[in-house]
């Protein structure tokens, strides 16, 4: 049996509550859970002490077992200092596809050009003066 620290969501609409539980991986987010260990209240501001409460005991206990958290679990108690918490800097699944890493490059190629072309002509401009200045060509009329 695989045992996760995670939340189940609780409260009316809008206004979510969350426990803190020891579930089976298998059982379903607001299933059936082994132990319910603290709760988290998103609506309480950030630093009140009643935003996260967490029985630090029981999750050392649960984790002696096999217990592994998930992430947002982890940040908990990583602020807490139970666990050091390993950072992913981005989900795979919300990492932009192969087309639009294209699209994202040409952009940048043509921003990039049109840069290059705005400089370019600041400093071309004295050499089409110069051209300008020459005495045009005679031209021969035929009558």
């Amino acid at each position: 049996m695989s045992l996760k620290i995670r939340m189940a969501r609780g409260g009316a609409k809008k206004r979510p509550f969350y426990r803190i539980v020891v579930a089976d991986s298998r059982m379903p987010r607001d299933g059936r859970f082994i132990e319910k260990i603290g709760h988290h209240n998103p609506m309480v501001p950030k630093g009140h002490p009643d935003r996260v409460v967490i029985d630090l005991d029981r999750v050392k206990h649960w984790m002696e077992q096999g217990a592994k958290p998930s992430d947002r679990i982890a940040r908990f108690l990583d602020d807490a200092g139970v666990v050091k918490r390993t950072f992913n800097e981005q989900p795979q699944k919300s990492a932009p596809g192969e087309k639009a890493k294209e699209r994202l490059e040409a952009k940048q190629e043509k921003a990039k050009a049109a840069e290059e072309a705005a400089a370019a002509p600041a400093e071309e401009a004295p050499v089409e003066e110069a051209a300008a200045e020459e005495p045009p060509a005679e031209e021969t009329t035929e009558a």
